[in-house]
């Protein structure tokens, strides 16, 4: 099993442990800053989702969240709460169905007033409100559009966004939709006679959430086709309301000249699972139809040798819209099964030509120019800090530091990984289609006191799959009778205090731990990191752990930091590593044999809290001689290894 440590630790004694702030103490519930900035749409029909933008939001297990309502309802006194849905920390929404708006009173009126996110925080019930925001909201059984300009004239490309300017858009999902009547006729390049076009619905997206004036459609081969030439006819809004109910907008005079596809220029690298991005014009694609890209030249491997000719392969990409199309660079089409993307690299030189195919309709391009490079497979990792890791830190008294803690956990990840092709990311990656994924999080779900765990199906051989997600729950991890619940759990790190939140302390207890942590901790008499510690010199960065546990508070801060980001840090090195398939590359094992100081891949229970906090002249832990070379060879890079006496496994 990939289980480090091995000691068990309730989840549900950590967080009932870790509620004994006093009611309505803000500065310990993390609420201390709670504030409301913004409310939109103000115009509400039933369905609107009323999006909340502020600070400090807290959503479930530890707050519940409302929009407390105070003010005047078509004249008449209101003091209401509608439900808000935590999104982020600076995101909520309030669903404005029927149930919702008979909160407020009538099914329709006008809302004058204040409004405050409210928030129960729910280990100790303390309410706690942001400061009251004035608001103005119109609530309306249904809207009527007006389309007052369209884009129309000049050159476009089929799928091409034509832009609306009115009122009365609607924003979709509950609220129903806003479509696009366009109908006319259509003369094909070269051709006098203009063919009809039914009236054709394509639907309209506002471009911002908050307004209802501006939107676009995209004009849909579905309308004039695929073919290069003229249309020329009209376009009209329609609101398509959910209960059914539809109304209409006057029509506006509509005309293009319809240009042929085409290719602009085209990424300059890319390797196994990233995207080849193609930007051009008049692409399809999803429902409506397919885009091809055939490429024709020569693929030149770096070594020189046994240069390829390609006579006409037929990729797929991804379509993004009418002028992008992304294609992933993958092992399964002809490219893939031509080139070993993992093991050579090397470049294409040629042509690209797009073919769009619609209906019975097959359309060719012209021949583009096109040079790009395979580069050496890189396993990129998104890093993703979950809500419950910074609710988490409230736990340690260190929320205030979750910025540095970021930063230290990742310095380390790029230290343990240095000269290994791998790259981490606190952003989901969009260049890349294949990715790592790697949860971490406050409690352990399973239950285990687990400081991390690989749930991911299987050893992962040669790290085949790029795709890995260390985290959420595994049913098919559960199958096989392992824990579900994958990634790195920060709260699990008090098995190693000899007075955790809840309960005594374990066998692998160290007083150093609450050296490091109690001056923080509201349950061993300490204070909460806040502002008043980045007053002046603030808190220091450290290079090393030699200072730590320090008596200056500021001090204390820093150690705290490089404490905990670097056993978070290390654990998440670790994690990763059984999902490129460590300990044992070439065997069943999960972990190196035996027990040696500094070694990352070692059992749990074998890896002291100084090894992987770097204390005490211990640490930092780093990959043995066969572990690096196995990395080396599935994620290779140019860079040296700038570590000397690396141990063997």
């Amino acid at each position: 099993m990939r289980i480090a440590p091995t000691v068990m630790f309730s989840v549900v004694a950590l967080l009932m442990g870790s509620c004994g702030d006093k009611p309505g103490n803000a500065a310990a519930t993390g609420l201390e800053r709670l504030a409301l900035t913004d409310v939109q749409p103000q115009i509400i029909v039933p369905g609107t989702k009323l999006l909340l933008e502020g600070q400090s939001f807290l959503g479930r297990p530890l707050g519940l969240s409302s929009l407390h309502v105070k003010g005047t309802y078509n004249g008449v006194a209101v003091d209401a709460r509608l439900p808000a849905e935590f999104i982020d920390f600076e995101h909520m929404q309030v669903s404005m169905g029927a149930q919702t708006i008979a909160l407020l009173g009538a099914d329709s009126g006008e809302l004058t007033g204040a409004v405050t996110a409210s928030v129960v925080f729910v280990p100790d019930g303390s309410l706690h409100e942001s400061i009251p925001y004035r608001v103005m909201l119109s609530i309306r059984p249904e809207l009527v559009p007006t389309l007052d300009a369209v884009d129309s004239g000049g050159v476009i490309f089929v799928n091409d966004p034509i832009e609306v300017r009115g009122d009365g858009l609607l924003f979709g999902g509950e609220e129903g939709m806003t479509v696009a009547l366009v109908e006319g006729c259509f003369t094909p390049l070269g051709e006098t006679e203009c063919n009809p076009v039914a009236a054709t619905a394509v639907e309209v997206t506002p471009t911002d959430q908050a307004s209802r004036e501006v939107g676009t459609f995209p004009f849909s081969p579905r309308i004039a086709g695929i073919f290069p030439g003229a249309f020329a006819g009209t376009v009209t809004l329609e609101n398509r309301h959910a209960a059914g109910n539809v109304t209409t907008s006057e029509a506006l005079d509509l005309a293009f000249e319809l240009s042929p596809v085409t290719i602009g220029d085209i990424g300059a690298n890319g390797s196994l699972g990233k995207y080849l991005d193609v930007p051009g014009g008049g692409f399809i694609g999803g429902e409506e139809g397919l885009t091809i890209l055939r490429l024709i030249g020569d693929y030149i491997p770096d070594d020189g040798v046994n240069a390829l000719p390609v006579p006409g392969l037929e990729l797929i990409p991804d379509y993004v819209d009418g002028n992008l199309v992304r294609y992933i660079i993958n092992e399964e089409d002809p490219l893939g099964q031509a080139i070993d993307l993992r093991g050579e690299t090397g470049t294409f030189d040629g042509f690209v030509q797009p073919v769009i195919v619609f209906g019975g309709d097959e359309f060719e391009g012209v021949l583009t120019p096109a040079t790009f490079h395979i580069d050496d497979v890189r396993q990129v990792v998104w890093v993703q800090f979950t809500p419950s890791y910074v609710e988490s830190l409230r736990v340690f008294g260190l929320r205030a530091l979750d910025s540095r803690l970021r930063e230290r956990i990742l310095t380390v990840l790029h230290r343990d990984y240095r000269s290994i092709n791998v790259e981490f990311r606190e952003e989901e990656p969009d260049d890349y289609a294949l990715f790592s994924t790697i949860e971490i999080s406050g409690p352990d779900p399973n239950g285990l006191g687990l400081l991390g765990y690989d749930n991911t199906h299987g050893k992962d051989f040669n790290n085949e799959r790029l795709f890995d997600h260390i985290g959420g729950v595994n049913a098919l991890t559960q199958e096989d009778g392992f824990p579900g619940f994958g990634g790195v759990f920060i709260e699990s790190i008090f098995t190693y205090s000899p007075h955790p939140p809840s309960g005594s302390g374990a066998d692998v207890a160290v007083a150093v731990f609450d050296d490091i942590f109690d001056p923080f901790r509201s349950d061993r008499g300490g204070e909460a990191v806040s502002s008043i510690d980045f007053v002046g010199p603030g808190i220091p960065d450290l290079e090393s752990g030699g200072s730590c546990p320090a008596q200056d508070r500021r001090l204390q801060a820093a150690c705290a930091v490089w404490v905990l980001g670097s056993v978070v840090g290390s654990t998440v090195s670790h994690e990763l590593g059984h999902s490129l398939g460590l300990a044992d590359p070439l065997g069943e094992r999960f972990h190196n044999l035996g027990d040696a100081p500094n070694r990352l891949m070692d059992q749990g229970g074998n890896r002291t809290f100084q090894e992987r906090g770097e204390l005490d002249g211990q640490g930092p832990s780093t990959f043995c001689v066969e572990a690096y070379q196995y990395l080396r060879g599935i994620l290779p890079t140019d860079e040296p290894d700038l570590l000397d006496g690396r141990e063997h496994c």
